[in-house]
């Protein structure tokens, strides 16, 4: 990966203002261009109602991560724009613009030096009737970013849904694009124009603009999910938003369960019946799927459970980030309880990994958590059309009248034969209890031992491929990650490569069962690693410490949510480790 050149522009307002609206169409609009784009959404501890900002990066490669500060910060209004003074890190060079008409900008903003330019956004919306104010921010910022005219207004026009108040809107755009050239005017003469798109150097080519949560979606269908019940939870709601439509399309059916723990238990019928099934949460809807889990895991039945992580324990931060579930999902069950845990690295790649992770459990016959989080599933990026990879829900079943049939028998692969209600010959008891072979529930000490040794043996034994951790460079110094936390760590990974300071990356997809000969070999040659990570606990450093030999004890780089991972602070965290005698 190369360092990306980039133009980063903070929309800003309270609930209701547009800037969700008016940074979805922007990023539209630079997708139009030529130009790759991240979209994340933040909002207050209300999730509804309440400040809400639309945090975007633009450039000519696609964007992992947002950057370590912006280059302009628009206000619609300064309701509690405060509280993101965090997350939106301005600077000399920056631009900051509100309007007069709502209140001064807040010192905050103000004392970061950042280049200040009033405008009277509302009434120039006033002035056109019909028209909304984040229009006028659209054509405002994106004009300021480089982008054409034509461009926002096409993208308007793709995106709209009333058409009587389309034109006024466009007028709505030009105008902003109009107030954008008197400032850049202005920011020429006071320290220099703000950052532009380079738009002279983008291609076009076939892209998407997905968020998280509708790539998870799109994966789980590709990968044969046709049944899914699940309980509206922050951020996870969109997975199910996105499949409610899409499943009927394909003769399967969504439906929104009562709570939790009728959901997962819905999903483990409809699996043993036949049906490759999904639930969408977020850790405290994990939490009270445990006791469901764990009979996924005693009767073998598949299932696939995403969890989309927030800040935590309990409510925690609904509306923010953090990678805070790791342990609770590769260890948070009563017993010796295998599982699959699965984490996609990018907002792309939560298609191919809720694909292959629906592909495993059937493979399989387990449950499979698939461990997204609210930056990739809320956040929505431009992005090159992902490949289908061909993975696809393959379960063995019995057939009819099968001779001497035994649901659990002790086969070599650990894998036996499923029977589906119906067919003839087949009968079989699946519940949470220890097992015989042939499913008659026993507390004998050899069917205890023969089934935890088969529930085992078949996960460990599996072919995962190439697919269960993505490996770059061959230096002998290695940094480890997973999840959101990888888009960061590959832009820290690439500056310090330009700054000559070699390191090798390893970002883990699979993350339980664990892979102790597939590490070694990615670690070969190696003298020294660090563990990134963002949870307060450093659970990924502790699970690596406990499950795989390292040549050396490994440092670790961590810290919670809710603010991101920035490039240029992680490039700091590992210099300093890499230079340390």
């Amino acid at each position: 990966m190369t360092v990306p050149t980039s133009v980063s522009i903070a929309l800003a307002g309270s609930g209701g203002s547009g800037v969700m609206t008016a940074g979805t169409v922007l990023l539209a609009a630079a997708a139009k261009a030529g130009a790759y784009g991240l979209m994340v959404r933040t909002s207050g501890p209300q999730i509804r109602g309440g400040e809400a900002a639309a945090l975007l990066r633009l450039g000519p490669q696609p964007m992992g991560s947002l950057d370590d500060g912006f280059d302009l910060l628009l206000a619609i209004d300064w309701q509690n724009v405060n509280r993101f003074a965090d997350e939106i890190v301005l600077g000399p060079r920056s631009v900051l613009i509100g309007d007069p008409d709502e209140g001064e900008a807040p010192e905050v903003f103000k004392a970061t030096g950042a280049r200040y330019a009033p405008l009277s956004l509302k009434k120039m919306a006033k002035a056109i009737p019909g028209s909304w104010v984040n229009m006028i921010a659209l054509g405002l910022s994106g004009t300021l970013a480089g982008l054409p005219l034509q461009v926002l207004q096409e993208a308007v026009r793709e995106s709209w849904k009333k058409p009587a108040t389309l034109e006024a809107n466009l007028l709505a755009v030009a105008a902003g694009a109009e107030a954008a050239a008197g400032i850049a005017a202005t920011l020429a003469h006071s320290g220099g124009p703000m950052a532009q798109l380079e738009l002279g150097a983008l291609q076009s080519r076939p892209r998407w603009m997905i968020s998280g949560n509708e790539a998870t979606g799109f994966g789980a269908l590709r990968g044969g999910v046709r049944f899914v019940a699940a309980y509206p939870i922050t951020p996870a709601t969109e997975v199910l938003e996105w499949l409610a439509p899409k499943l009927p399309e394909v003769g399967g059916t969504l439906l929104q369960a009562e709570d939790e723990l009728a959901s997962i238990n819905m999903i483990i019928g409809a699996s043993y019946g036949g049906v490759p099934s999904l639930t969408a949460t977020a850790g405290p809807g994990l939490a009270l799927m445990t006791e469901a889990l764990g009979l996924a895991v005693a009767s073998e039945v598949p299932i696939v459970v995403v969890d989309v992580m927030r800040g935590g324990p309990s409510t925690g931060i609904p509306a923010k980030s953090e990678q805070s579930d790791l342990s609770f999902a590769v260890g948070g069950l009563p017993g010796d309880a295998p599982r699959l845990v699965v984490a996609p690295s990018s907002i792309g790649d939560c298609l191919g990994a809720a694909q292959w992770t629906v592909h495993l459990a059937e493979a399989l016959q387990a449950p499979a958590i698939l461990l997204s989080d609210q930056f990739m599933g809320q956040s929505r990026a431009v992005i090159d059309r992902p490949l289908d990879s061909g993975f696809a829900a393959r379960r063995l079943t019995a057939e009819a009248n099968t001779p001497d049939y035994k649901r659990y028998r002790n086969t070599e692969s650990g894998v036996s034969p499923m029977a589906i209600p119906g067919t003839e010959g087949v009968t079989y008891t699946a519940d949470g209890l220890e097992h015989s072979e042939a499913g008659i529930p026993s507390s004998q000490s050899k069917d205890h031992v023969l089934q935890l040794d088969k529930r085992q043996r078949k996960l460990a034994l599996h072919d995962y491929g190439p697919y269960w951790a993505d490996i770059e460079g061959d230096a002998d110094a290695v940094v480890i990650t997973f999840g959101s936390a990888s888009g960061p760590v590959r832009e820290a990974v690439a500056r310090a490569r330009a700054l000559g300071t070699d390191l090798r990356l390893i970002v883990l997809r699979l993350l339980a069962p664990t892979r102790p000969e597939q590490m070694a070999a990615a670690l070969q040659g190696v003298k020294r690693s660090i563990v990134v990570e963002q949870n307060h606990g450093a659970q990924l450093y502790r699970y690596l410490r406990a499950w795989y030999d390292f040549p050396a004890p490994p440092a670790s780089y961590h810290r919670s949510g809710p603010l991101p991972l920035r490039p240029a602070e992680l490039l700091t965290a590992l210099l300093a480790w890499r230079n340390a005698k």
